[in-house]
């Protein structure tokens, strides 16, 4: 097998073009099986010239620090590794180039101003999109072009008639009015010598759109829907060409007659001319007329950190009804998020009518969970015959859809539904004898995909979808198994940190919007505020930037700072609005703070975890003074909360699961005996209840791991494969394909829970997978980004084999067990340039190398004895 590297990456990009850092740190991998780096060599190619930087001995191949001058706005450079492995004198072969281009990363690169529709709009209404172009003629050939498009609202280009990229929703959420991402698209191929046209659809997106729960706001940023585009042609001449949006563009009414996230798309053909982005357009029934200038200024203009929202996948309905007054009835087999793609032939005038719910009740589509999301989509037909559409700005959260007004039979592949997404690289896997548990994971997996779509939302059908911090505060450790999501949530908690209040206060949800008496003002609440300092520790943990935790350092050291004051000299937080174990299965509907747990045991504890997790950054970011005093405040809330919490006999004043879990996940309990008392009195707590789940999204994400650690792994299992509600497994009995919000949000009897609040799709409760990939497959990091790989699986809950594959930066690690007649038997996978720990049970751990080893406990068994 060859040495050769794989290709240089940057940062946590796919995609180097338009990358936002003048010095983006560098990766690469080595084949499987190798052993371990111990120099390297870079070669970056600058327009030709080639600097290389010699040998470098070390370890170092993620991450590491750009070895030349800092990029410059729109340089283009070609970047190759070699390596040396296994104390050899001899280098690999050079990796194949890969490519950076920097964006523009000067305020003073940008000449472009937000433009669109002039006429009058009234604000805080439903408003009719508009589009804008503009003619130019380029006097000579093209070498190489790239467009610099964002939006105040939401965009779609196009050059001379074509699509110009594949994402959708651009430019996502973020906090816009210090942050507007931009991207950069290579649009050389889009252009030619002599007339042109550039275009864009305009959308109301987030930024001027209805966001929010109880009806929602508009405007929320403004109530402009402006584009802001820069096209840079180079010339083969050697000269440079820039169309800018300025005055000079014109503007229109869009067939689009109405866009809303929530609310769904109204397409009218009839008002289509499908040349308007074309230098050579037919007759036109629309007036264009001079653009609306807005301001923006180009310093909050940010490039991506992540990959942008894109169509990933598309499925065919597995079954179509038809009712007795004509309206089809499709149900997809997968609840999903995404919109319907149609082709479809009629008259003119025909308008074809889209809903989407996630489940039927009696046979039609369940819209109550919904709430105020309509979700509608029409499309009206012109005379131009068989014509294929999909919406372009909004988005749908459904397994089934009923279509209405479809002319003729629906025929075979005439309705798809393209699923919709960050386009994340899928980086976990797992499997096991148990088809139920396969298809809990299948959900989690599906859940993420319909969550992350920009933000790391709550839930993609309702009047809601917002960024809340408590819920990927728990999901995080799962989310960067299954995907490489640290580019996407590094960003999303740069907007975390500019939310945070001046007193430290991390709002409940980001970005922030305006929200009911509970949520604002903005109060601070345990477990979701937390997530300034949990989150940024497992990105660190799954993905190795050092940096991105001390980026996001001053954020979590700001929110201890404030539990510290608001608890006092107590050291107990016990003050305050708390949503507590949010969603406990014993919650009424209409009140989902009401658990069993003591809400300010669940504050305390939280203080002490984030003030312990403050500590362990402090220590990797090399600040010892700030280390030892966040190990005192740890300790000494530790000790407030054993005093106040925890009873003589070693029972807790809520005598809940949720009370031992928390306790001792967070690592709050004096000694091993107390630790033995906790963990034995959980299990019994829980065999009680027959195994069945008694933890809101608190608990949810810890019990498995308390009854593990404290000797009870059969009853984690038992709690994994209970299938009476409320259960992981319920759901499944109940044909779930994503993870639900509720424990019951179809109830037993086949009636929808009551709840204002009951969604099909939210990930949280999905947690558990973490621990199925460390514990019941026994893939873990051990070290930071996985430098060195844990191998630890605990069988159990009559699963005979199971097994996990995660894509860790330095390559594959995998693991796959299975139960023999001679003992447990394993097979590992270590990436080059990492060490693995097996640890099987009853045995040692075990240290190995990077290839691929099999073990078993009776081979074990034979060498101790």
């Amino acid at each position: 097998m060859s040495l050769q590297p794989a290709p240089v990456t940057f940062e946590h990009l796919r995609d180097g073009l338009g990358i936002g850092a003048a010095e983006p740190r560098l990766s690469w991998s080595l084949p499987d099986g190798h052993a371990a780096q111990d120099a390297y060599e870079l070669e970056l190619d600058r327009a030709g010239v080639l600097h290389r930087t010699g040998r470098i001995p070390g370890a170092d191949q993620v991450l590491v620090g750009w070895p030349g001058q800092p990029l410059t706005s729109r340089e283009r450079v070609s970047v190759r590794v070699r390596v040396w492995t296994g104390g050899g004198t001899e280098p690999s072969p050079w990796s194949e180039a890969g490519t950076v281009e920097a964006g523009l990363l000067d305020a003073d690169d940008w000449t472009a101003v937000p433009v669109g529709a002039a006429w009058e709009q009234d604000p805080d209404t439903d408003r009719r999109p508009a589009r804008v172009r503009k003619d130019f003629t380029l006097a000579s050939p093209v070498a190489h072009a790239r467009l610099y498009v964002t939006a105040h609202g939401l965009y779609e280009a196009e050059i001379n008639g074509r699509r110009v990229g594949d994402d959708a929703l651009s430019p996502g959420w973020t906090v816009y009015r210090e942050r507007l991402r931009y991207y950069t698209y290579d649009v050389t191929a889009h252009l030619v010598q002599g007339p042109n046209t550039i275009g864009a659809w305009l959308g109301d997106g987030w930024y001027r759109g209805r966001i929010g729960f109880d009806g929602g706001y508009r405007d929320l940023y403004g109530s402009d829907q402006s584009l802001i585009a820069q096209l840079e042609v180079r010339h083969t001449d050697g000269t440079t060409t820039v169309i800018a949006t300025d005055p000079t563009w014109h503007a229109a009414e869009s067939p689009i007659v109405f866009a809303g996230l929530y609310e769904g798309e109204t397409f009218d053909a009839r008002l289509q001319d499908p040349s308007w982005s074309t230098p050579h357009r037919a007759e036109e029934s629309q007036t264009w007329t001079p653009v609306a200038t807005a301001t923006r200024d180009p310093r909050t203009l940010i490039a991506p950190a992540g990959a942008p929202v894109r169509a990933t996948q598309e499925i065919h309905p597995v079954s179509v009804s038809t009712t007795s007054d004509g309206r089809h009835l499709l149900d997809f087999g997968q609840n999903l998020v995404g919109r319907l793609r149609i082709t479809v032939d009629g008259p003119a005038g025909t308008t074809v009518t889209l809903r989407h719910a996630e489940i039927l009740q009696d046979g039609e589509l369940a819209t109550r969970p919904l709430r105020e999301a309509v979700s509608i989509d029409t499309y009206t037909l012109d005379d131009t015959g068989r014509q294929t559409w999909e919406p372009r700005f909004t988005l749908h959260g459904f397994r089934y859809a009923e279509i209405t007004g479809w002319p003729g039979e629906l025929t075979d592949g005439a309705v798809v539904a393209r699923v919709h997404h960050t386009d994340m690289r899928r980086t976990g896997w797992f499997e096991c004898s148990d088809p139920m548990i396969n298809r809990l994971h299948d959900n989690v997996v599906w859940s993420m995909r319909g969550n992350f779509v920009d933000i790391p939302t709550d839930c993609p059908q309702r009047d809601e979808r917002l960024g809340w911090t408590g819920d990927i505060q728990v999901f995080a450790p799962t989310a960067s198994f299954l995907y490489d999501c640290a580019g996407m949530l590094d960003s999303w908690l740069t907007d975390v940190a500019v939310e945070q209040l001046p007193d430290g206060t991390v709002p409940w949800y980001v970005p922030v919007i305006p929200g009911g008496p509970q949520w604002t003002p903005i109060k601070p609440g345990a477990a979701w505020g937390d997530v300034s300092t949990l989150t940024p520790w497992v990105l660190y943990q799954r993905f190795g930037d050092l940096e991105l935790l001390r980026r996001h350092f001053p954020m979590g050291r700001a929110w201890v700072d404030l539990m510290e004051r608001l608890a006092g000299d107590s050291r107990l937080w016990d003050t305050g609005h708390q949503l507590g174990d949010w969603l406990d299965p014993i919650t009424p509907p209409d009140d989902p703070a009401g658990a069993r747990t003591d809400r300010y045991l669940v504050a305390t504890a939280y203080f002490a975890w984030s003030a312990r997790h403050v500590e362990w950054s402090a220590r990797e970011l090399g600040d010892t003074e700030a280390a030892e005093r966040y190990a005192r405040l740890a300790d000494e809330v530790a000790e407030a909360f054993r005093a106040r919490y925890v009873l003589p006999d070693g029972r807790m004043t809520s005598d809940t699961p949720t009370a031992y879990s928390v306790a001792l996940a967070f690592g709050l309990l004096a000694d091993e005996q107390g630790r033995q008392l906790a963990g034995d009195r959980l299990a019994e707590l829980v065999l009680e209840d027959d195994a069945r789940i008694a933890t809101g999204f608190v608990g949810t994400p810890l019990i498995c791991d308390a009854l593990t650690g404290t000797g009870h792994v059969d009853v984690a299992y038992r709690l994994l494969t209970q299938t009476e509600c409320p259960s992981w497994l319920y759901p499944i009995t109940q044909g779930a394909t994503t993870i639900w919000e509720r424990w019951d949000s179809l109830r037993p009897d086949g009636t929808l829970n009551p709840g204002g609040m009951t969604s099909f799709n939210h990930y949280a409760l999905g947690a558990v997978a973490d621990w199925m990939h460390r514990v019941v497959a026994g893939l873990e990091p051990a070290s930071p980004g996985y430098r060195t790989i844990g191998f630890r699986p605990r069988p159990g809950g009559g699963i005979t084999w199971a097994k996990a594959r995660h894509e860790t930066p330095y390559g594959t690690a995998a693991i796959s067990w299975e139960q023999t007649a001679a003992g447990l038997a394993v097979h590992v996978t270590v990436p080059s340039g990492c060490q693995g720990l097996v640890e099987l049970p009853g045995h040692a751990p075990l240290a190995v190398g990077p290839g691929e080893h099999r073990l078993g406990t009776g081979d074990l068994d034979r060498t101790a004895a």
